[in-house]
């Protein structure tokens, strides 16, 4: 694995005081809730912290199926079920304004001779009287 990182080795570990047991629930239509219950590295629950409510729902686009994930403020699943539209809608919204961020950034951004477009070095080499240096 250093191979493919450039000789640089990699730390991978889990922290075992942050784990989770993940139950995902579904109506097969819209989206996914997933249900992430604390627990101890033993695998008993841990009820010191909240369970943590996460949907999940996907919008059509050009380019096809784009995923959306968002938390949903809840301590219950039935709660969670309910706020479900809510939190899909606020997450699309919070999901379009990224897009259209990155299409602006990307539409400003300057391209430099040499950097993956533009110009190549020296001018575009013609034959034309006019030279670039």
């Amino acid at each position: 694995m250093s191979e493919a990182l450039g000789g640089k080795s990699m730390n991978v570990s889990m922290d075992a005081a942050n784990v989770y047991r993940e139950d995902v629930y579904t109506d097969r239509k819209v989206g996914t809730i997933r249900c992430m219950t604390p627990v101890n590295p033993d695998g008993s629950t841990d009820s010191t912290r909240g369970i943590l409510f996460l949907g999940e729902t996907q919008i059509m686009t050009p380019m096809g199926a784009l995923p959306v994930s968002f938390e949903i403020p809840a301590t219950t699943l039935a709660e969670a079920i309910e706020k479900y539209g809510e939190s899909a809608k606020e997450g699309i919204e919070r999901t379009v304004k990224e897009i259209q961020e990155m299409r602006r950034q990307a539409a400003s951004s300057i391209v430099l001779p040499g950097a993956g477009g533009g110009l190549p070095p020296g001018g575009l080499g013609g034959g034309g009287k006019i030279q670039l240096s």
